[in-house]
């Protein structure tokens, strides 16, 4: 049965993306290799965490959403959007053979007229020099003549209900004016704005440059806790204090780590072309030294508040909260959580969790005991270590109950915690 639109990759980009099209009344089909996503989705339930509530794949499906690991399907739309995974390496280069394998299973089936659209966060030059020629040689097509090929590379923000895909304005470079025109006019009916790269390779370096501009700034200000905390000097004060000033200011705030999907993806090496060398960012190399650095640190000041009250890390009960990348989400991804639990571990600490959204959790494939009660948790651990600040979490309550508190997010009341 044709479809008006295929999702290809069913994760934290394509799910959202096909609820928001089924929303809008597109027939669409959701394509993934994986049969793990398709089983999830035909019982009712997302198959990543942090994306979709049970009632809202149930809508979808109702609305007539189609998961399917058929790649047949894709030689039936009109348009069809890349949203597989493009993670990176071991060698901190990013790893397209999701992208690939996507491109093939499309291009296999390509018809002429379709809409070529990719969304997955990519350097730039990926979609004129990876995705096209792919495209092109798997189909007999070409891309600009035959078919619309443009991207669009994702501004998702997993959770945020007031930032959505329909009023966030959407980035589009075509390969030819009449793709990034095709694109538009899909766009259109999901956005209420569209914005016109001059072309692909635009499209591409802003979502870089928007990463990064996050990465480095989270960098800074975590270099400044770092030092207001020798200097003596309240950085959350600061922080408020810097945040009235109307213009050359945006506030920027500590934590243990950076997490998600776009802040580690996004290369800090631009790559090689036939003419140029690469070109390392190196203020973006440097932030990503500083951040990874954070939860090294965060164990220095577990370690150093243990010793002020006369505890050794070895044996020491403590309990971390908060385990998500985000707050008020079920996303894991990249969260310094998991580093943080290990290296305690590692130092001889016994680890307990408490988060309201992970029911299970497990560091080097071994389950990290759950607290049932946080309140009876944090008064019998030797240290408690707010992680992330979910919006269930009474810190006040939890300040009097702790026996000793480590606020490496900021959100205790003044006085009542060890701040980062």
């Amino acid at each position: 049965m044709p479809a008006d639109l295929a999702v290809i990759g069913l994760g934290h980009l394509g799910l959202p993306l096909a609820q928001a099209a089924v929303t809008a009344g597109i027939d669409t089909v959701g394509y993934d290799p994986d049969p793990r996503p398709y089983a999830e989705l035909r019982a009712g339930r997302s198959p990543v965490e942090g994306t979709l509530t049970a009632s809202e794949v149930r809508r979808m499906l109702s609305g007539g959403f189609r998961p399917t690991t058929s790649a047949a399907e894709l030689g039936r739309v009109r348009t069809a959007v890349i949203c597989s995974p493009a993670p990176l390496g071991a060698d901190r280069t990013v790893d397209l053979t999701a992208l690939g394998d996507a491109a093939r299973a499309l291009a296999a089936r390509l018809r002429p007229h379709t809409t070529v659209l990719l969304e997955s966060a990519v350097p730039p030059g990926t979609t004129e020099n990876f995705l096209r020629p792919l495209l092109e040689e798997g189909s007999g097509l070409l891309a600009g003549r035959d078919f619309h090929l443009a991207c669009s590379p994702s501004r998702l923000d997993p959770g945020n209900r007031t930032h959505t895909l329909a009023n966030t304005p959407k980035v589009i470079g075509g390969l030819t004016p009449a793709c990034t025109e095709s694109a538009a006019a899909f766009y259109g009916r999901l956005t209420d704005k569209v914005v016109r790269a001059r072309g692909p390779r635009e499209a591409e370096m802003t979502k870089v440059l928007e990463t990064n501009f996050r990465h480095v700034n989270i960098a800074l200000v975590n270099e400044m806790a770092v030092a207001c905390h020798d200097l003596g000097v309240d950085l959350w004060d600061v922080i408020r204090c810097a945040e009235t000033k109307p213009f050359g200011f945006q506030p920027f705030r500590p934590g243990p780590g950076v997490g998600g999907h776009g802040v580690p993806v996004d290369p800090g090496c631009l790559p090689y072309s036939t003419r140029t060398p690469g070109h390392p960012l190196r203020m973006v190399s440097l932030a990503q030294e500083i951040n990874d650095r954070m939860p090294s640190y965060v164990i220095q000041r577990c370690a150093t508040l243990l010793n002020e009250h006369g505890k050794s890390v070895r044996g020491a009960r403590v309990l971390l909260l908060g385990v998500t990348y985000k707050p008020d989400s079920a996303d894991q991804e990249a969260a310094p959580a998991r580093e943080i639990a290990t290296r305690l571990m590692d130092m001889g600490a016994q680890i307990g969790y408490h988060d309201p959204h992970v029911l299970d959790w497990r560091v080097r494939e071994l389950p990290v005991p759950r607290a049932d009660s946080l309140y009876e948790a944090a008064a019998a651990a030797d240290l408690t270590v707010l992680l992330q600040q979910h919006r269930t979490y009474d810190l006040q309550g939890l300040a009097v109950k702790a026996q000793l508190l480590l606020d490496t997010r900021g959100a205790t009341p003044a006085g009542a915690a060890h701040r980062l």
